[in-house]
């Protein structure tokens, strides 16, 4: 049951406040209630769930089995639930952070409808002051930013967009009664993750589905299928060892390739590998070789077999050379698909390539693009999100001497450990810049940083400390670490929402942290083991 009740009379000045009620900050408030700090989360939804609460456009999935995108904090958690699909759709997910809410007693402390609009560093308190869009100040010793690295959606500002008489929608705020296309002309713009996952489906309903490309994407099959209760009990059995082995995997996922270089094998034995992992690998087809995304070679075999796949299943030659990727395998993140490129064989559905030709302007019946007006009933934005920094930046967040974090990062983020930022004392992130994030299973990635920060709380507790804060020549090394980790991978070779290339007039930096969960969680603990090195205790 959904609550907005107001929080206890004491909350307004707590030890930890969170924002946001997906998965990193729900379990930041089991995490912290379990340390015995008083803590709260604001979160601007009605319910919990994060991005699995806005995002419920059809076919909406997790592109990470189900049995590694969850938690792992509790044994009992992992034996009780029961996932219906290798990868879970939306509604599943949603269910499951709900039930994880509720088996906690973790609502109690959340207020929802409420959305921060500012947060102050007060230099003589040593505490944060909080202010949200209904009026509310709440103070808090410690401020947990659980926002989710792709939770602000990227809504472009075409010409005439106002004119449109039809419906129009964004994939990442779609109505929670959904949308029956059923009879209608569609227009959807862009061919990410979640059009990709939708486009199949639209299809099916609409009378007419016309989708509109800049840049064609790598997709590989996401071979979904149900979970069988004897596949399950397996994991189940074994879910300890399945967890620790994946943590010593560049993704936090436990998939081993097939061999270090696609180079040092046979082109035969290379192309029975590749379609192999094809068949059945999913996301992790990228791992099918060590070198798919460090050597150009291996990445042209990869990049090839991909676009002779996508050849292979587009009837029409015309329409395939457009859906045919230019850029490298992988420097943008790659999509799992159910009958993508498929759909493109249906009669209802045509491809217009806008990359050469943008559009001209939204119409009061349809799409303008080189002087030809696409009609449609409905217009989708599939167009993504302001990754990993753009719910920070919508916050005035001001730090120490009146520093305001967007003047802070007007050239790109910059962090220590993608964990805390110099000038902002006692402010940390989940999943944020700097961090692996998007790279990695994010829920993993989540638990590691409530725990390292956890662990760090305590230890200020304990020591009588009042604040903690990022030195600034340790800031700037791990930003140069960073980017030299970044531009060893052939993920920085083109223009992706990784850089904020999506974002016109965003900085263009690599956001996530390249060097792989183990290296970064070993860092992690070593700055921890050695009393906080890099950190200024006060």
């Amino acid at each position: 049951m959904l609550t907005t009740s107001n929080p206890p009379d004491n909350s307004s000045n707590i030890d930890v406040l969170i924002v946001g009620a997906g998965f990193g900050g729900l379990y930041a408030l089991h995490k912290m209630r379990e340390c015995g700090f008083t803590a709260r989360v604001l979160e601007a939804g009605d319910d919990v769930g994060g991005t699995w609460y806005w995002n419920r456009y059809p076919g909406c999935r997790c592109d990470v089995e189900s049995i590694h995108y969850s938690y792992q904090f509790d044994e009992d958690l992992q034996q009780e639930w029961v996932w219906s699909e290798r990868y879970a759709t939306q509604p599943e997910l949603l269910s499951y952070i709900q039930h994880v809410a509720d088996r906690f007693d973790l609502r109690k402390d959340i207020t929802f409808n409420t959305r921060v609009t500012a947060a102050t560093w007060q230099e003589d308190k040593a505490c944060w002051q909080v202010e949200t869009e209904s009026g509310e100040t709440v103070r808090a010793k410690y401020c947990i930013m659980a926002t989710g690295p792709l939770s602000v959606p990227n809504m472009p500002d075409f010409p005439g967009l106002d004119s449109f008489t039809g419906d129009t929608y964004h994939t990442g705020l779609w109505p929670h009664e959904g949308v029956d296309f059923t009879g209608k002309r569609v227009a959807i713009i862009g061919t990410g993750s979640s059009a990709i996952q939708s486009i199949p489906l639209i299809a099916e309903q609409a009378d007419q589905l016309t989708v509109f490309q800049r840049t064609a994407n790598y997709a590989v099959p996401a071979a979904n299928r149900p979970m069988n209760p004897g596949e399950l009990e397996a994991v189940k059995a074994e879910y300890a060892e399945l967890r620790t082995r994946g943590k010593n995997f560049p993704t936090a996922i436990p998939v081993t390739p097939s061999g270090p270089s696609a180079l040092a094998v046979s082109d035969e034995e290379r192309e029975r590998v590749f379609e192999e992992w094809w068949q059945d690998k999913g996301l992790m087809f990228q791992a099918a070789f060590a070198d798919l995304l460090f050597v150009d070679e291996a990445n042209d075999a990869v990049s090839d077999f991909v676009r002779g796949k996508i050849r292979s299943i587009v009837e029409d030659s015309s329409v395939a050379e457009i859906l045919v990727p230019k850029n490298p395998f992988g420097c943008k993140r790659m999509c799992v698909d159910t009958d993508y490129y498929k759909t493109f064989n249906r009669d209802n559905v045509s491809l217009v390539n806008v990359k050469d030709t943008p559009i001209d302007r939204i119409v009061p019946g349809g799409v303008l693009v080189g002087g030809t007006t696409y009609e449609a009933d409905a217009v989708i934005f599939a167009t993504g999100y302001d990754a990993m920094t753009g719910a920070l930046s919508k916050m005035h967040i001001c730090g120490r001497d009146g520093l305001v974090l967007t003047d802070k990062w007007h050239e790109g983020p910059s962090s220590f450990l993608g964990l805390t930022v110099h000038g902002f004392p006692n402010m940390f992130t989940i999943n944020g810049p700097g961090s692996p994030s998007a790279l990695v299973n994010m829920v993993t990635g989540c638990e590691h940083h409530v725990e390292w920060i956890a662990d760090c709380l305590t230890h200020l507790r304990d020591t009588g400390s009042a604040a903690i804060e990022a030195e600034k020549p340790a800031e700037e090394a791990w930003v140069e670490h960073s980017r030299e980790v970044g531009n060893a991978s052939l993920r920085s070779a083109c223009d992706s929402w990784y850089l904020g290339a999506n974002i016109p007039g965003k900085p263009r930096v690599f956001m996530p942290y390249l060097g792989g969960f183990p290296a970064y969680a070993e860092k992690c603990d070593s700055v921890a083991k050695d009393g906080y090195s890099g950190f200024a205790i006060t």
